[in-house]
């Protein structure tokens, strides 16, 4: 049987790519909405948690992250920064396919692929919306994918539209009259 815990990665990569692609050309110095990155740096910070979340369900450590870094060279243009960040996306959802379900790897904790897939997804679509406000692209996260990283990094979180709630929970936006918040942490390990 072929494994597909890395579909909701690709899914939200392909999402990523839709949004911003046709949007290279503009100025990704721009703060990445309420960040205080840029959008390039927000983008170079999608791949390099990507591939570090790769790195740990291949490498199965047990106890920290992998001493190794991702560094996006400091002149590739926007179209360049999205394209790795696209390419670990792709290396993540690799690892996850050919991860076995119960493997166990680092993450604050014993942490199972369908965890890493959830922190994936969660990375691209919440960072794809901050670089989408700062270059003023209109842009919702899919519902569907929304779900993948809400269910499994925030059980707390209240009932309503996914994509909402997730913004909300991650400190992005209001929700149903509860102001934005100001701290928030997601849990991907399991207990």
């Amino acid at each position: 049987m072929t494994q597909t815990v890395g579909a909701p990665v690709r899914a939200a990569t392909d999402a990523m790519l839709d949004a911003l692609g046709p949007h290279t050309g503009q100025d990704w110095t721009v703060p990445a909405g309420t960040l205080d990155w840029s959008c390039w740096a927000t983008a170079a910070h999608v791949a390099h948690d990507l591939l570090a979340y790769a790195g740990q369900v291949a490498g199965r450590p047990s106890g920290s992250y992998l001493p190794f870094d991702l560094t996006v060279s400091l002149a590739a243009t926007p179209a360049e920064v999205l394209t790795v960040a696209a390419t670990c996306g792709g290396l993540l959802a690799t690892a996850l396919d050919a991860a076995d379900p119960g493997l166990r790897a680092w993450h604050f904790g014993p942490c199972d692929p369908a965890g890493f897939a959830a922190m994936g997804v969660a990375e691209i679509l919440l960072h794809t919306h901050d670089v989408a406000w700062g270059l003023g692209v209109a842009w919702q996260l899919p519902d569907r994918l929304a779900a993948v990283a809400l269910d499994r990094l925030f059980p707390e979180a209240p009932p309503g539209p996914p994509a909402r709630v997730l913004l909300w929970m991650a400190g992005r936006a209001e929700f149903d009259g509860r102001p934005r918040r100001t701290s928030w942490t997601w849990r991907a390990a399991l207990p």
